[in-house]
């Protein structure tokens, strides 16, 4: 652990905060304690008690934090999507989406960890449709709205394609796929793409092309 800053003056909740990002990102989520921010802090357990009773209470604002960063990234990526067709453009937004969270936990492994494994409840709760499960139902109901997705088959289609995302990040980052190079990642999380993509194709028959959403990577 590097030597403590001693802390002056200021927001001494947030000095915490920022300790246990960085203590996340060097230990992972799980190789550090309040006591230990402390330290790096250079206050007395006691004064970090007036911000956080518990380590789960600073677990719970860095999760919240890290589900918002990914959001914005998510955000981001998709107002940078562009194809005249709305069709089109519906499809490559939520390829994107993929692409993003995939990017996010790959840039991020510990914190991504830290936000989706933790059993702590966070409170309070985010602004309806200001976390990632809020981002692809807007990205679904699009598909939706311009014709290539079937309203039959839109209910528990979140599930069906954070379930394949979620996966292959947890696989570029603690499974098969962590050392694989960039660019054969990207290759690799192109056919999941192309895979969800074809299926909700299939539910009203509209037709694809094989390299309309490989085309779509905003610069």
């Amino acid at each position: 652990m590097p030597a403590a800053t001693p802390y002056h003056h200021g927001n001494l909740g947030q000095a915490l905060v920022d300790a246990a990002v960085d203590a996340v990102r060097e230990q992972g989520p799980d190789g550090w304690s309040l006591r230990d921010l402390c330290r790096r802090v250079g206050v007395s357990h006691n004064a970090a008690y007036r911000h956080f009773a518990h380590r789960d209470d600073l677990v719970a604002v860095v999760s919240a934090a890290t589900m918002t960063r990914l959001v914005e990234t998510l955000e981001e990526r998709l107002a940078r999507v562009e194809a005249d067709d709305p069709v089109l453009r519906a499809r490559r937004r939520l390829a994107e989406a993929g692409r993003g969270y995939v990017d996010f936990a790959v840039g991020d492994p510990h914190l991504f960890r830290l936000a989706f494994a933790s059993a702590v409840v966070r409170d309070p709760a985010p602004a309806p449709g200001r976390d990632p499960y809020g981002v692809l139902s807007r990205v679904l109901d699009d598909l939706v709205a311009v014709g290539f997705l079937a309203p039959s088959a839109r209910p528990g289609a979140e599930t069906t394609c954070w379930s394949a995302v979620h996966g292959f990040a947890c696989l570029c980052i603690e499974g098969p796929l962590r050392d694989a190079a960039e660019a054969a990642r990207a290759a690799e999380l192109d056919h999941v793409l192309v895979a969800i993509d074809r299926s909700y194709a299939a539910t009203t028959g509209a037709a694809v092309g094989p390299d309309d959403l490989r085309a779509a990577r905003p610069g």
